[in-house]
């Protein structure tokens, strides 16, 4: 398997990873992982595989393609966020795609609804993993080759280090106040609804147009969901909504971040970097690469592998480039 940077026709690279493997039929295939689109007059890849719907995972391009791969519920965020059609392959949260002679297994790792790991194997039979963003790797298999993520990889980075604060959210849903909760319209907003519902309150919840579309579709048990002007006691808003409900309310960002003018309860959709130690380690992969986010953390987190024994890079480390023209 040769992991790769894809270039685009100005020469600057696309966003995140590309791989080149020969399937288990010997042909060779490669797969774009959370990467936008090549231009159609160009060789196209094999696939991309679009593990969930943020927008830093590009799936917004790929959508547009007929070799794009995702889940239901990544298809149905994807056109519920921007207003286009999907036009690729669907695959189940927890099963097995056939595309293109290479049998593709999903696994969900509960960073979003409908998010999920793609693994296959090569013609040589190793194991190849592509995660994206987790919360949860419990599901995810041992492999050869593991692609992920270091969003919160930074060893020394005490920010790194977190747990979810349910015992606080909790208390401030139970508050004799109404209360509002500053969450984005896409992940974070529909475990805020579940983590209400869990709680075992039933009433109305009112929510900002978008955030109330997204977590309809995506969603099974969400109750009752009304618009933010309802008057509901339990509201759960995009963050600039917040400034727009009664000022009664009781209002708190669900984020770490501590930069807002209203109290924040950490709620992740993320592994810690503990967390994320702890994947790697029980998935024992023989060689790692890093590719997502931007910034230092991807190198940070692949040296703290090297330091474990593990032989790790990340994507800033990746010398293969292919051109478009070269594809």
């Amino acid at each position: 398997m040769m992991p790769y940077r894809q270039k685009n026709a100005r020469g600057s690279f696309k966003p995140h990873l590309a791989v080149k493997f020969r399937s288990e039929e010997g042909n060779l295939r490669s797969f774009f992982i959370d990467s936008t689109r090549v231009a159609a007059k160009y060789p196209q890849p094999d696939a991309y595989l679009i593990t969930h719907a943020h927008s830093d995972h590009h799936g917004s391009s790929a959508m547009l393609s007929e070799c794009s791969i995702c889940t239901e519920k990544t298809m149905n965020a994807l056109e519920v966020r921007h207003s286009r059609n999907f036009k690729g392959n669907l695959a189940g949260e927890n099963g097995f795609i056939d595309y293109g002679g290479v049998k593709i297994r999903t696994y969900p790792t509960h960073h979003t609804d409908g998010s999920v790991a793609f693994g296959w194997e090569n013609e040589n039979g190793m194991r190849i993993l592509a995660t994206g963003d987790v919360k949860d790797a419990s599901n995810l298999p041992s492999c050869d080759v593991l692609i992920t993520e270091a969003n919160y990889g930074d060893p020394a980075d005490l920010s790194c280090y977190f747990e979810d604060d349910l015992e606080g959210f909790y208390a401030a849903l139970k508050s004799p106040q109404d209360v509002a909760f500053g969450a984005y319209p896409f992940g974070k907003a529909q475990r805020v609804v579940r983590l209400i519902r869990q709680s075992g309150y039933e009433g109305p919840i009112g929510m900002d147009d978008k955030s109330q579309e997204l977590t309809q579709n995506l969603l099974e048990d969400a109750g009752e969901l009304v618009s933010m002007d309802a008057g509901a006691g339990v509201n759960v808003v995009s963050p600039g909504k917040l400034e727009e409900l009664p000022l009664y309310m009781s209002k708190y960002m669900i984020t770490g971040r501590r930069d807002h003018r209203f109290p924040s309860i950490n709620i992740s959709d993320h592994l810690d970097a503990s967390g994320l130690e702890k994947m790697v380690l029980d998935i024992d992969p023989e060689f790692v690469v890093v590719y997502h986010p931007a910034g230092h953390r991807p190198s940070r987190f692949a040296c703290h592998l090297n330091t474990l024994g593990y032989d790790a890079v990340c994507l800033a480390d990746i010398n293969n480039v292919v051109s478009n023209e070269f594809m």
